[in-house]
């Protein structure tokens, strides 16, 4: 076969042969075309050929608009910071520094013995202090918006990785790098407020040409729906707020089912009931919010306490379920259990009230289809919609209720208590409280250390290090300790897509005319797994 075609020798030849041959040679008549990959976790030994199944359609689609004289820009780089990396240097006893090292210099060898048409003199690194300086700026940038704050909150935990995780990032109520069941844990978090940004997010996916499956994927995550939140008074000092988008079956509802981590839970579980429901509140901690809301078989316990359904008077159980969460709505509902399968299912199991409330001929219940109002006083013969806003605003009048909109889009946790991340730029100081670094002393850097191994504390390994962790407050000049937990891996590849315009700018991170000439991209191939992690952050940081 070698007389025919001798690979070694051939491949070689012309591999050299394009690598030294400018591609984008810049012209004034040319039309830009800006294709992308989603850019690798160099976390392991090289490519498969998973990667390259992506990789090669970009690399066509390249060839094919430099042959049709286009200006092209198709750049690679490595998303190199994160868990996967931490974890595979972990995993064979070396520093992530060295693997990621090494990893590079594979992928590449890999890339360019394929023969890829890729911009090598663009290529950026998320683990270089030129490139996450940049990352940081942003962090800054944002806290001075003031869309970068601390909480202290029960938060997603994979107890193998010893960190924290999004929501985005326990899928199936298991750690989406390691597959470990997640559990909670209480602690201090820096949060991005990217629901500021919830409607842009949701309006801006209608001028985007991305599929179809992919932009209703991220409406969806948003979760955007237009209600009414009302106030139902709890028998004794207490009230407790629901959201919902059927006020127009409030005389229905004939419970009300409480987030077991609910502020007000405890506070209103009376003693014949208080060991059984601490005994299950401590059990819902160790489900994750995704096998809550996918189990079929709800389960719940009765508080001992009542809630007055402020237009008929009724006492309203108070239950707790695994299958309503703190963090969505106002982490309790109103029940109709006549017309929404979910409550019906809950009061046949514990033999609660179930009232029709919307009239119904046509279906077994519970009844979830178009009609007038029944058994609901002065509004009954009125039609459901309309019956939504006039209940709406009879509840306004009478001080409980309110129209409002509600998103099932959560702010961003930003930060992990693991070593291989980008610093975040904050000094705490006892008088001044939380203050950004100096853009001029941009970038913290990441400190070299021999153990980089996470802790079980929720603290990160960072701060063990004390010549990083003692530092000067930016404002009284006092001793201050600089933040220990670093960004998640989502900080750097959510704008990388800019810093390749304008890679080597040491003076901002690109410039403003080269953002106008190459955005925006033209053509992105990458997975759909990535459709509510990466793809909204990106948006949100553009």
């Amino acid at each position: 076969m070698d007389k025919f075609y001798n690979f070694a020798s051939i491949e070689t030849k012309w591999n050299a042969i394009w690598e030294n041959k400018p591609v984008n040679i810049d012209g004034k008549n040319k039309k830009k075309f800006y294709c992308l990959d989603m850019f690798p976790y160099p976390s392991a030994s090289g490519l498969h050929v998973g990667h390259w199944r992506g990789y090669v359609i970009s690399d066509v689609l390249s060839r094919i608009a430099i042959l049709r004289g286009y200006f092209v820009l198709h750049p690679m780089g490595f998303d190199a910071f994160g868990l996967p990396a931490e974890n595979y240097a972990i995993k064979i006893g070396e520093h992530p520094s060295k693997t990621i090292e090494d990893s590079i210099v594979n992928v590449k060898r890999q890339l360019k013995d394929i023969g890829s048409v890729y911009d090598w003199d663009r290529e950026i690194n998320t683990t270089n202090p030129d490139y996450y300086k940049w990352t940081q700026w942003i962090f800054i940038q944002m806290y001075k918006r003031g869309l970068a704050y601390e909480k202290e909150m029960p938060l997603n935990w994979c107890p193998e990785c010893k960190c924290v995780l999004a929501n985005e990032e326990a899928v199936g109520g298991r750690c989406d790098r390691c597959k470990s069941i997640v559990t909670k844990k209480m602690l201090r978090q820096w949060m991005l407020k990217i629901t500021e940004y919830a409607d842009r997010l949701l309006e801006d996916l209608k001028d985007l040409d991305w599929p179809e499956k992919v932009k209703k994927m991220q409406a969806d995550w948003i979760g955007k729906s237009v209600g009414t939140k009302l106030v139902f008074a709890v028998s004794g000092e207490y009230s407790v707020e629901v959201f919902t988008t059927r006020p127009d079956t409030i005389y229905g509802a004939t419970f009300i089912v409480m987030s077991p981590e609910h502020e007000l839970a405890q506070k209103i579980i009376t003693d014949e009931y208080r060991k059984v429901d601490l005994e299950y509140i401590d059990k819902v901690k160790t489900r994750s919010a995704v096998d809550r809301m996918s189990d079929k078989d709800k389960s719940g316990v009765f508080t001992g306490s009542y809630a007055i359904n402020p237009l008929n008077n009724k006492k309203m159980p108070i239950w707790l379920s695994d299958y309503v969460l703190s963090d969505y709505g106002t982490g309790a509902i109103m029940c109709v259990p006549a017309h929404d399968r979910r409550d019906y299912d809950f009061a046949k199991k514990y033999d609660l009230e179930i009232i029709q409330v919307i009239s119904n001929s046509e279906q077994e219940m519970p009844y979830e289809v178009v009609g007038e109002l029944i058994n609901s006083d002065q509004f009954d013969g009125m039609g459901m919609d309309e019956a939504k806003v006039e209940i709406t605003n009879y509840l306004e009048q009478l001080g409980v209720g309110k129209e409002t909109t509600n998103y099932k889009l959560r702010d961003w946790v930003f930060s992990r208590q693991r070593y291989w991340g980008e610093p975040i730029p904050i000094v705490h100081c006892e008088r001044c409280g939380a203050s950004t670094v100096d853009e001029k002393d941009l970038p913290v850097i990441l400190p070299k250390v021999d153990s980089y191994i996470p802790t079980d504390t929720g603290e990160s390994p960072l701060s063990k290090i004390e010549y990083f962790v003692n530092t000067t407050c930016p404002k009284c000049g006092g001793s201050a300790k600089r933040e220990t937990n670093t960004m998640p891996q989502w900080a750097g590849s959510s704008w990388y897509f800019l810093r390749y315009v304008d890679s080597n700018n040491d003076n901002m991170l690109a410039d403003k005319e080269a953002l106008k000439k190459w955005l925006p991209v033209d053509y992105y191939v990458g997975g759909i797994e990535h459709a509510v992690l990466h793809l909204l952050y990106s948006r949100f940081y553009t």
